[in-house]
This record gives structure tokens, sequence and C-alpha cells, in this order.
């Protein structure tokens, strides 16, 4: 099989092309990506493109199956230009698939894109994904899954597949991941167990996380596979306030999610954040996600509880953690202070 990766070098393509270069159907990777990427797993190579601008036809022709994970999560300040990458860019991505005469697309859409559920009983794959309004991720997100809607109809014989994963963490993406969505003031050494005493109890906060080799897993095995449809893509337990204070160590104490918003919403006005409060919001109605089609029709098992991705995220965190592709690359002033002994912490 010769497979292609849009978004080859971030956080869920660097394990995609790992664990696809590990699978003897597949002979071939091309992996695009628009900035210089590192040194490539065996039976990939790296091609510079932008989803947006250049000829995508021409890197589909003669493929298996297209895995599309391509995506801008910054500037969140400014939605359009996320929109064109994201959503412009992803229509090129689909129609290209269909004009190179790909008999397979393999799209990374998200937790993100389902409606929110007022409880916490697991959503299957045909709860509507209509998404948040209020945050630029979740209306990209739900957008593209209207448009396959009507690209599936245009193109029957076409396999579609879109994988729906909670957050995606792996030690090497945890800078990237803290630029995107912290910003440059949160000291990664502080996460560490002992030294934060206190986690914020906010009510109806909880996630669900997946490593990214566990997702990268389930691409391999729809790329690999004859299936079509959507899959729920998340490891257990369900993450919230008092199973990361577990993990740290701390106490937790109850914060009203108003006050969590008040507070998100001054830092993003001065600035000193680059997660929006709308963000916010999407995540505090994010339903939690029923895994089983995945377990049956893919045979699929995440080999990382939540407590394993979280706790290697946060030793990410704390040492400046990247890879030799653009978007992972490393806090290089943060190793610089681990292998000089300067600004060491306890």
């Amino acid at each position: 099989m010769r497979i292609v990766v849009t978004g080859a070098t971030g956080n869920i393509g660097t394990g995609v092309v790992r664990a696809l270069s590990a699978d003897p159907q597949v002979e071939a990777i091309v992996g695009l990506a628009r900035r210089t990427a590192g040194r490539p797993p065996e039976k990939a190579e790296y091609v510079r493109a932008d989803v947006e601008a250049d000829d995508l036809v021409a890197h589909f022709r003669g493929a298996d199956a297209v895995v599309h994970l391509a995506w801008l999560f910054q500037p969140t300040r400014r939605p359009e230009r996320t929109w064109r990458a994201n959503v412009l860019g992803s229509l090129r991505v689909f129609d290209a698939v269909a004009a190179a005469g790909v008999p397979k697309l393999v799209y990374s859409s998200s937790v993100g894109a389902y409606s929110p559920r007022e409880d916490d009983e697991p959503v299957t794959e045909d709860w509507p994904t209509h998404g948040w309004p209020g945050a630029a991720y979740t209306r990209e997100k739900s957008y593209l899954e209207r448009y396959l809607d009507a690209f599936e109809h245009r193109h029957p014989k076409l396999d579609v597949v879109r994988l729906r994963p909670g957050f995606v963490f792996q030690r090497s993406a945890a800078t990237e991941q803290r630029r995107l969505f912290a910003g440059p003031f949160l000291p990664g050494w502080l996460v560490r167990p002992g030294l934060i005493p206190v986690v914020p109890d906010i009510p109806g906060l909880r996630v669900q996380v997946v490593h990214t080799a566990d997702l990268a897993d389930a691409v391999r095995r729809v790329v690999t596979r004859p299936v079509r449809g959507a899959f729920n893509i998340a490891t257990g337990p369900v993450v919230d306030p008092r199973f990361v204070a577990g993990l740290l160590g701390a106490r937790t104490v109850p914060v009203p999610a108003a006050a969590v918003r008040a507070a998100v919403a001054a830092a993003w006005r001065v600035h000193a954040v680059p997660a929006s409060p709308g963000l916010f919001d999407a995540v505090m109605h994010l339903p939690v996600l029923d895994t089983t089609r995945a377990e049956t029709e893919l045979d699929w098992q995440p080999r990382h509880d939540a407590a394993a991705t979280v706790r290697e995220f946060l030793a990410g965190l704390r040492v400046g953690a990247g890879a030799d592709t653009a978007p992972l690359a490393p806090d290089r002033h943060r190793l610089h202070e681990i292998s000089t002994g300067v600004g060491r912490r306890p």
C-alpha cells in the first residue's frame, strides 16, 4: 500500500507515520507538511506542501489511502485565518482525493465536533455533530462533518472514515501544546507532584484523552481494513480535576466555572493566554465518548490508560520536550537550563 498523510509532522502525524511504517502491508508513506521536517521513519518521505494552495492531486494520485491530519490551531484571534487553513484547506484535500481516484479517505475529526450532552452518558458515533458554536475549533470541525455528509453522497464508491478522538497527548508534543493553549507563562517545571498544592475543582469539567500512539494505531487499522464511517477513539478513565489532583499529589478546591471563565477571558484580553474563553466553553460542553465500535470492528484497544498518558505529557512539559519536526520543536531554552543546571527546580 502507498499512503499519503497530510499534517505528517505534527502531534498526530508523527505517530501515524511511525505506525504505518511498522505495518508490513504498507510499502510507502508520503508525509505532506507545510514546514521543514526532520528525518522520516523507514518507508516514509516528507514532502513540503500546503493544503491551502498547492496541487494536491499530483501527490495523491496512485495512493491507496489519504490520511488528512493537517490542522491550524492558532491564531485563535483570527478565526478567518484558521477557517481558510482548516475548512477551505480540508475541502481542497477531500476534492483532490476524489479527483485523484483514491479509494479511501481517513479524516481526523474530533470529540469537539459533537453536540453537547447534559449528562455523562457516553455517546456513540450517531450522536449529532453540530459542535459548540462559540469556538472556532468546534465550528470548523462541525462544518467539515456536514461537508463530508454531502461528499459521501457524491462519491459513494469512496470509503470515508472519520476518527473522532479525545485530547491527544504524547511526550514529544508537550511543548507544542503548551505554546498553543497555555502560552509562554506556564512554568513547565511546576507541574510536578508535590509542587502544586491545590487543583481547582470546576463542576462539570471532564475530558477524555488518548495517547498519540494509540490513535495512530487506530488510523493504521482503518487504513488497512475495509471499513468506513465514524469511530470514537479515547482511553479511560475520564479525566476530571480530582483525577489530575491525584496525579500531582494535590487536593481539590471548589471553584465555580463562571469564575474560571472570567479569569480566562481576562487573560485572553491582555494576550496572556492564546486559548479563548469560547474554547473554555466548548471544553465544558464536550460529551463522553463510547468507543465500542472501534473496539469491536477494529479490534482496537488502547495500550496507554489516561493516567499513563497524562503523566507522560506532564513529564514532557517539565523538560520542554519536543521532536525533530518543526511543529514539535522542543523548548530549546528550557533544554539548555536543564543541561546546564540553570533554573533547575526540585
